[in-house]
């Protein structure tokens, strides 16, 4: 039976520059606009339910007199994207050993961007995000559509992700899960697990 590995992508695969387009897009610090925004906003946003526009004029609560530079927020975001140390080769390791790949993301419509400038589609079989689902991770409808797209048993998937409720997630859903924190830690389960050569 062929194995996979599901990963989420930002801050596991790739430097997630969101805190730092915030800061671009706002002028604020992120305690200041934490206090300040509207927290239904961004997982909408995520799930596909509203546009960039809206997002961008829906950001902060009414009242603060913030807003939202969407242009430099993007200048930003593109900027500030790379490989996290590793994780490239790794990816190709594992698809030279024959393992499935999968994307597993909680991230809006710029996943499409991403996809093309880090050429997603041809290190893995197939990108899943919460944008194209209507869900977000750890939500249960998240990792029905996912497993629902990846032509394993969840039992023969390891998922990886950064956030340990994320995990928790797809544990629940009959797959194994490992918290990323490096690209070496991972490298040693994959190897235990019998994903890789040791």
């Amino acid at each position: 039976m062929r194995r996979a590995v599901l990963f989420d992508l930002m801050d596991t695969v790739l430097r997630d520059p969101y805190r730092e387009a915030l800061r671009a897009a706002t002028g604020l610090e992120l305690r200041e606009i934490g206090a300040a925004r509207n927290p239904e906003v961004w997982p909408r946003f995520e799930k596909g339910h509203i546009d960039e526009a809206t997002f961008a004029a829906g950001y902060f609560r009414e009242g603060t007199g913030h807003t939202f530079d969407m242009s430099a927020f993007h200048a930003e975001r593109r900027a500030g994207y790379a490989f996290l140390p590793g994780m490239r080769e790794l990816v190709v390791d594992l698809r030279e050993a024959g393992v499935g790949l999968y994307v597993a993301s909680n991230y809006p419509v710029w996943i499409e961007e991403v996809r093309e400038t880090f050429a997603l589609d041809a290190l893995f079989d197939g990108v899943v995000a919460s944008h194209h689902v209507g869900a977000r991770k750890p939500e249960a409808a998240f990792y029905e559509a996912l497993f629902a797209r990846v032509p394993c048993p969840p039992a023969a998937c390891l998922f990886v992700d950064d956030r340990a409720d994320n995990c928790t997630g797809a544990e629940a859903h009959g797959a194994s899960s490992h918290v990323f924190s490096s690209a070496e830690d991972l490298r040693a389960r994959l190897v235990r697990d019998g994903f890789l050569p040791g």
